[in-house]
C-alpha cells in the first residue's frame, strides 16, 4: 500500500474493548517503532490497558493470536517485519503468516488488525515503522483499522431467525 488514499476512520467510544497486542521480536529498531505506534493509537483511542505479548517471529504471530482471540479479547492487532533476502523464505513467511492472519479473524469473528511489514529492505521497512522521519506508522494505522473494526461489528444487532 502506498500510504495513500488510506481512510479518515472516527472511531468513539472504545475504551471498554479488550485489545491484544502481538509484536514479533525481529528487527528491534523497526518492532520498536511499530509497538510504540500501537501503543500510542491505542491510548488515544481510551485504552489503557492493553495486553502485549511477544512471539519470536512473525510466523508465530497467528497462533498467538488465535488464542487471544479465542480468550475474548474484542480485537488482536498483529506487529511483525520480514525482509526480503535471497531466498523464497520470504514468499513462505509472508504467505503463511497472512494466511494465518486472515484465517483467525474470519474463524474467530475477532478483527486481527495487521500490521506486518512485508518489505524488500530495511529502509523500507524504517520508513513504516513510525519512528522519527517515517513517512508511514503502521503500528498506529493497524491498531485503528482493528478497533474501528471491533465498534463495527459491536453495533451490529443480532439477525432475526
Amino acid at each position: 500500500m502506498s500510504g495513500k488514499g488510506a481512510p479518515e476512520l472516527s472511531v468513539r467510544n472504545v475504551s471498554d474493548l479488550r485489545v491484544a497486542v502481538i509484536a514479533a521480536q525481529w528487527h528491534d529498531k523497526v518492532m520498536d517503532g511499530l509497538v510504540n505506534g500501537a501503543l500510542r493509537a491505542l491510548h488515544d483511542l481510551g485504552i489503557d490497558e492493553p495486553t502485549l505479548i511477544r512471539v519470536p517471529g512473525s510466523f508465530e504471530l497467528p497462533v498467538a493470536a488465535k488464542v487471544l482471540a479465542d480468550r475474548g479479547y474484542h480485537a488482536v492487532v498483529a506487529l511483525g517485519v520480514v525482509i526480503r533476502g535471497g531466498t523464497p523464505h520470504f514468499d513462505y513467511v509472508c504467505q503463511g503468516v497472512t494466511q494465518g492472519l486472515t484465517q483467525v479473524s474470519v474463524q474467530t469473528g475477532v478483527p486481527v488488525g495487521f500490521g506486518v511489514l512485508t518489505c524488500d529492505t530495511e529502509e523500507q521497512a524504517l520508513d513504516r515503522a513510525g519512528l522519527e522521519g517515517s513517512s508511514e506508522d503502521k503500528g498506529h494505522e493497524a491498531v485503528t483499522a482493528a478497533v474501528a473494526t471491533a465498534a463495527t461489528l459491536r453495533s451490529v444487532s443480532e439477525p432475526w431467525h
